[in-house]
């Protein structure tokens, strides 16, 4: 059975696109582009909905995008035709992916957390745990909610319309919940405002992560 935010990305994948296109132009794009700088090997795309993220896969890695709606999924898919970019997709749920023990290199989740449900948050966590390899690095691009008073206000005047329309919020619990997951930060800062935040991680028995390249606060 479906989830909630299932459903919602099932009823409004043809619009996403259409939908998500003024923040994509305006800052997304440049936090994507670095978010795959300086990584290589196999790759997974961590929720990877319709693809936003394909054009920035770094070339000569292997990589396997998956998410839990079909009809994203499915859009991805064309758009990856529409770039000649070869990559494997897979309709999986991210806390239970079923993917081997230690089977990528690196994972990256761009703006999946403020999606995912707060009881889901510590199970995706230890799932990319799970499959990355000691070493390896998780990589976590997402919103953070603002401590600046005029941000802030702005922040939860639209969050009943992101909840709407996104079934996210900017209150994401993702960054507390790595130790848990026995995870370890080893790079954390905000990359637009101090409202989106990039951070790499490392399992706790893995070497040191070189951090994400290219990405200077905004």
């Amino acid at each position: 059975m479906q989830t909630g935010y299932v459903r919602t990305y099932e009823r409004i994948a043809p619009l996403y696109d259409v939908l998500d296109k003024g923040y994509e132009v305006l800052w997304k794009r440049r936090l994507r582009t670095a978010a795959f700088a300086g990584i290589s090997g196999t790759i997974l795309d961590a929720g990877a909905g319709t693809g936003c993220n394909i054009p920035f896969y770094p070339h000569g890695a292997r990589m396997v995008a998956v998410d839990a709606s079909p009809a994203m999924l499915d859009r991805a898919q064309r758009r990856a035709a529409r770039l000649n970019r070869e990559v494997e997709f897979q309709v999986l749920d991210l806390t239970d992916t079923g993917l081997p023990d230690a089977s990528f290199d690196h994972a990256v989740a761009t703006f999946v957390f403020c999606v995912l449900p707060d009881e889901l948050t510590l199970p995706a966590l230890q799932e990319l745990a799970r499959i990355v390899k000691p070493g390896g690095t998780i990589r976590i691009l997402d919103y953070t909610l603002s401590r600046r008073a005029a941000a802030r206000v702005w922040m939860r005047l639209v969050a009943p319309w992101l909840q709407f329309a996104f079934a996210a919020r900017y209150t994401a619990r993702f960054e507390e919940l790595l130790p848990a997951a026995r995870l370890e930060v080893s790079e954390s800062r905000f990359v637009f405002g101090d409202s989106v935040k990039f951070l790499a991680a490392r399992r706790t028995d893995g070497t040191q992560d070189a951090g994400l390249p290219g990405l200077h606060p905004a």
